[in-house]
């Protein structure tokens, strides 16, 4: 994807992309090293860049 491209997602995007999985059900994929990488910002709020969102779709596709 192209870096000028990329945008940063809310937990809230991310969760609606997947379909309604829960807010806890994220989190606790963070817990456990599985979820998309992500970040806080200063104000404690977690993003998540699209490219990264989408290579972890396709690596979790790869080993369906």
């Amino acid at each position: 994807m192209d870096a000028r491209r990329d945008e940063l997602m809310t937990v809230r995007q991310v969760l609606d992309e997947l379909g309604g999985v829960s807010r806890r059900t994220f989190y606790r994929w963070r817990e456990l090293g599985y979820g998309p990488a992500a970040f806080k910002l200063p104000n404690g709020e977690l993003r998540v860049w699209r490219s990264d969102f989408t290579t972890w779709l396709r690596q979790l596709e790869a080993a369906a």
